[in-house]
């Protein structure tokens, strides 16, 4: 059955192809509509006005009429649309309307007649569609329907293709869901229906690659089922060639000479200080890593108190990494010596390709680095920081605090960001990579091994785009299950498909796409750089939740109203404090605090006040997670309460208690001390702002969902 389906899209495709078009005509969508079970009215294609009249007849009661040619595609627009026609002249007249409008519309389109179609029972209109992404491939999307689609804009996206839960989760996903419920006395849709409406889009598109888009829209959800009024195909001008694969296997044999390598190049190295070769050797040499060292340059003999090689091939033994500091034109020929030599690894520190404009000088490295089987990182990167091996393989600062947090980043000014981030916040990292024009290694690469690297526990990546999106969402579902991976994804306001022949096309631009499907790939999106940085310094730091209910502990009344605000903002969720509960934190606050939650303990409050309510909140196991707000008073001094909460955290830690805590400190400047000492100490604590640590505390939970761990 399914290679009879296959077999008669195929056909009718092909056909579509040879007369050199790439939209096809409503009685065409049928054809498709049937071979996949795509729930569409009755209809028949009338060529005159005596079959319009007899078809509609046949239907029985009102019918919707509509243009049927290959070249008008938005046919509302060329008024080829008649909606509720009904009788004999009704027909006649709405026939001749049509072709009227067509002709007047577009003198010169071809009109093959006019569709008689069933008038479906009034319902919920949704869209139901599928467009090929630049980045995801094929994408199904899901949304409210109708004439204001391209105005609410209330739509949601998934990699094609979906099963049944996945399509049904659509459903959740757009603002309105609680519409498809029944809202003010209107029955619910058939959600089951719709959901196969989705699944069945999403299986066409996946089997034939050549559609470019697919609208059914409006689909009319009822009680009773969905089914698409109107259904769009649009072919691709060409398929995209596939990107060359590399197995799993294969990358991370790569990736561990690159990230953990005994012997590295530096082709361009230069005793002349101010040179980006000088500079690199130095950090390598200053660095202390302890793998070996070879200078090449063909003007020296001795660099930096190393022996120079006249050429990588002069060098003797294996090689993991070759470091290009050379200029861009000498590039290519110096990668043909590096492939020769067997070096599986070249990290391209060089501007001057495809960003500026140059993609043959690009396309030309790709092709040597293929052709040998070397990987490229880069061009136009500052190189890279693995600290575990003491590497730093850059012109820049050095870097060498080691800890547990892997950041790249596509820019080289956002890589520096990064640094003077992780320095400021003694924050410990495991690498830092720079990925440049990401001729070849990319970020899928990056994640597979650092999601298999004992020493990296979360991963932070700026993207200005991603080349393959599909091999990104396939390397962060393995990975985000072991450890958290925060995306900051640039271009947000990116204008999208704006030439796009379908309302799903018009609606698919990239941040809605890239929203939703990082979403599904279980990354947490950071709408900042800050944000990012913050998310990966902290997520380490905070144990993951056992349940979703959270309670604030806070001295200040205002900032106990702001907390709640950041809770609710981030889709957590307050917890309903029992009467016990209640009863037991009403013992230490004054009559005039307030219990619930948040529990008010007020500002002129002693230490021993904060130390016994923290200890009833890690104590209770109802409670999963503490927010703790605290005002600066001379009654408990910042240093004071800093000392104490940390002291409880590690006494329950020590016990088997681990819940997330996370602090505002609100006071003068000896809360900045008190925020650091808090952060050394496993709290994750912020002065000045109720906002960051709520923020924070949001995105474990939202990794923990995706992992699987809530």
């Amino acid at each position: 059955m399914a290679e009879d389906r296959v077999l008669r899209v195929r056909t009718l495709l092909e056909a579509v192809r040879a007369e050199g078009r790439t939209a096809l005509t409503a009685p065409e969508g049928k054809v498709i509509a049937d071979a996949y079970a795509i729930a569409v009215p009755g209809e028949e294609l009338a060529t005159d006005v005596d079959e319009a009249v007899s078809y509609a007849a046949r239907f029985g009661g009102p019918v919707v009429m509509k243009i049927v040619s290959p070249d008008i595609l938005h046919k509302t627009d060329a008024g080829g649309v008649i909606v509720g026609v009904e009788g004999a002249a009704d027909v006649r007249a709405a026939f001749h309307k049509i072709i009227e409008n067509a002709r007047t519309y577009d003198s010169k389109a071809r009109i093959e007649g006019v569709q008689v179609q069933e008038l479906l029972p009034k319902g919920q209109e949704v869209i139901v569609g599928a467009v090929t992404d630049p980045t995801f491939g094929k994408v199904v999307a899901f949304g409210l329907g109708g004439v204001l689609v391209e105005v609410l804009k209330d739509v949601t996206f998934r990699l094609a293709p979906v099963d049944a839960d996945e399509a049904l989760s659509m459903l959740d996903s757009i603002r309105a869901a609680e519409i498809l419920r029944g809202v003010r006395g209107a029955p619910a849709v058939d959600r089951w229906a719709i959901a196969e409406q989705i699944r069945r889009v999403s299986e066409l598109v996946a089997d034939f690659p050549e559609i470019a888009e697919v609208d059914l829209n409006p689909v009319i959800a009822t009680p009773e089922g969905a089914v698409a009024a109107d259904i769009r195909v649009i072919l691709a001008e060409e398929v995209a060639k596939p990107r060359r694969k590399y197995t799993r296997d294969e990358i991370l044999t790569t990736m561990r000479r690159l990230m953990q390598p005994s012997s590295v190049a530096v082709i361009g190295a230069s005793n002349e200080q101010g040179k980006i070769g000088n500079s690199v050797m130095r950090n390598l040499i200053d660095g202390g890593f302890s793998g070996e060292i070879h200078p090449v340059n063909p003007k020296a003999d001795d660099i930096l108190g190393r022996k120079a090689y006249k050429s990588v091939t002069d060098v003797p033994g294996e090689v993991d990494v070759a470091v290009f500091a050379i200029p861009a034109k000498f590039v290519a020929s110096a990668l043909e010596e590096v492939g020769r030599k067997g070096i599986p690894n070249a990290v391209l520190i060089p501007s001057g390709f495809a960003e500026t404009g140059e993609h043959e000088l690009q396309d030309e490295i790709v092709a040597i680095g293929e052709r040998y089987g070397v990987r490229l990182l880069g061009p136009n990167i500052y190189g890279y920081y693995s600290t575990w091996q003491d590497l730093c393989a850059t012109f820049c600062t050095p870097y060498d605090v080691k800890g547990g947090v892997a950041l790249t980043s596509q820019s080289g000014g956002i890589g520096m960001a990064i640094l003077g981030f992780a320095r400021t916040t003694k924050t410990g990292v495991s690498a830092i990579v720079g990925l440049g024009n990401k001729s070849d290694l990319d970020e899928d690469d990056l994640l597979t091994w650092f999601g298999e690297d004992p020493n990296t526990k979360c991963i932070a990546m700026h993207l200005e785009d991603l080349k393959d999106g599909r091999a990104f969402v396939e390397a962060a579902r393995a990975t985000v299950p072991k450890k958290p991976v925060v995306v900051l994804k640039a271009g947000r306001t990116a204008a999208g498909a704006k030439a796009a022949g379908s309302h799903t096309g018009a609606l698919a631009g990239d941040d809605a796409v890239y929203e939703d499907i990082l979403k599904q790939a279980g990354v947490i999106r950071a709408p900042g750089l800050n944000e990012m940085l913050e998310y990966a310094r902290a997520l380490p730091v905070l144990p993951t939740p056992q349940g979703d209910n959270i309670v604030i502990i806070t001295g200040a009344g205002g900032s106990g109203v702001l907390l709640s605000d950041a809770v609710t903002d981030n889709g957590l969720s307050l917890m309903e404090i029992p009467p016990d509960l209640d009863a037991s934190f009403r013992k230490f606050i004054p009559p005039f605090g307030a219990a619930g939650n948040p529990v008010d303990i007020t500002g002129g409050e002693p230490p021993s006040t904060y130390e016994a309510t923290i200890r009833l909140g890690l104590e209770d196991p109802r409670i999963h997670s503490l927010v703790l707000g605290y005002w600066h008073t001379i009654v408990t001094p910042p240093m004071v309460f800093a000392e104490l909460t940390a002291r409880v955290v590690a006494e329950f830690r020590e016990r088997g208690i681990e819940k997330p805590v996370v602090a505002s400190l609100a006071g003068d400047v000896e809360v900045e001390e008190a925020c650091q000492y808090l952060y050394e100490h496993g709290v994750v604590a912020y002065p000045y702002t109720t906002e960051k640590p709520v923020a924070v505390l949001g995105a474990k939970y939202r990794w923990a969902r995706a992992a699987g761990l809530l």
